[in-house]
């Protein structure tokens, strides 16, 4: 009961309180219909109590599908709202406007019918497009002064895979397989690759140890890590032969050329030590200046404080470029500059992946993973 008043579930619980409240009394006024909209919401509240709250260890297949179907439930939600504000402007702008009367009398009579399907139609297609990934996103980087035994260096990054209900082995396997047509000099891990205990989830990422062979591939943990066990995960990736760069670096030579791989840890790890904080400073190696330095940090918004260590690329994730309609926008506003894709710092170059799996929803709607 005492987990149920967690401050989290209860602000859940508002949320989607209020969300019912309000697309219930726009789309239908009939009682049974109002009580089967209620059961997506139900869906949706359970998966809090069910996942986030639960023992991840014990949970079997039964509780990965009641997963997964919340959140689905929680992509149709998502667009049932944004769909059901967007008739109300409509309805309020052609109620302004008599030459628009008969558009005004169909949105008002038949709109709220199709609003419910066009959310499914969205999150279908949405899925379709998610499922169907990873896709190859090549991006070159125009480094100024670049040493010429480091031109042509090719990165492979993934990031955000959130390997768990509805990212499984099958997923792992194709971005694994992908990684290696790709022929990549290192390989960059760069945070969210979990969602869930490695009991549960070892034998989803177990292929990832086969990109992990010789001195190439990194990996820093993101915030998801830090809530799936941020200690057992860390041994799982170093005994698959991952280096985990937390507020540390190496130096590798390619040629006559030095390039160092930095890498910090997440927000997320104040969760067990409150003085713990990301320190792109330390994962350098001060007054040392190597050909290239390269920074691994799952949340982008450390990249002020990589333009101030020296750092000349930072590689980040967490925000999955929103994913899908209307976050695809939100997330602009929260992460400014840095929110997606390739952008400058004044001398860092930042690139912020898209994802290459999904969290939540696995949907997929104005992002490719």
């Amino acid at each position: 009961m005492r987990r149920l008043l967690h401050p989290f579930v209860l602000v859940v619980s508002a949320i989607l309180l209020a969300g019912y409240a309000y697309v219930a009394a726009r789309l239908t006024s009939t009682a049974p219909v109002q009580a089967a909209l209620a059961a997506p919401f139900v869906m949706v509240w359970i998966l809090p109590v069910v996942y986030w709250f639960g023992d991840r260890d014990r949970q079997g297949r039964v509780h990965e599908w009641v997963q997964a179907l919340s959140f689905l439930c929680m992509g149709w939600l998502s667009f049932l709202l944004v769909l059901t504000v967007g008739r109300d402007v409509l309805l309020l702008a052609t109620a302004a406007l008599p030459p628009l009367a008969a558009v005004h009398r169909l949105l008002d009579a038949a709109g709220a019918a199709w609003v419910p399907v066009a959310a499914l139609v969205a999150v279908c297609v949405g899925a379709l497009a998610a499922l169907r990934g990873p896709y190859v996103r090549r991006v070159d980087i125009p480094v100024e002064g670049l040493a010429p035994d480091l031109d042509g260096l090719r990165i492979v990054q993934i990031s955000d895979l959130h390997v768990g209900p509805t990212m499984r082995l099958a997923y792992v396997q194709r971005v694994v397989d992908m990684t290696k047509e790709l022929a990549p000099d290192l390989i960059a891990l760069t945070g969210d690759i979990v969602d869930g205990s490695v009991p549960r989830l070892a034998p989803h990422v177990a292929p990832l140890e086969a990109l992990a062979s010789g001195d190439r591939a990194f990996f820093v943990l993101g915030n998801h890590d830090y809530y799936s066990g941020a200690a057992p995960w860390t041994a799982h990736f170093e005994a698959m032969g991952f280096r985990v760069l937390r507020n540390a670096h190496v130096t590798i030579a390619r040629g006559a050329a030095r390039l160092l791989i930095g890498g910090v840890i997440d927000f997320a790890a104040r969760m067990s030590d409150p003085d713990a904080r990301p320190r792109p400073d330390l994962a350098t190696d001060g007054d040392a200046r190597p050909a290239f330095r390269l920074l691994l940090a799952h949340n982008p918004k450390i990249a002020p404080l990589a333009e101030q260590a020296g750092f000349d690329l930072q590689l980040s994730g967490h925000t999955h470029a929103g994913q899908f309609f209307p976050w695809t926008f939100v997330i602009h506003l929260v992460h400014g500059p840095h929110a997606a894709g390739l952008s400058r710092r004044g001398r860092l170059w930042v690139y912020v992946s898209a994802g290459t799996g999904t969290w939540g929803p696995p949907v997929r709607l104005g992002t490719r993973p």
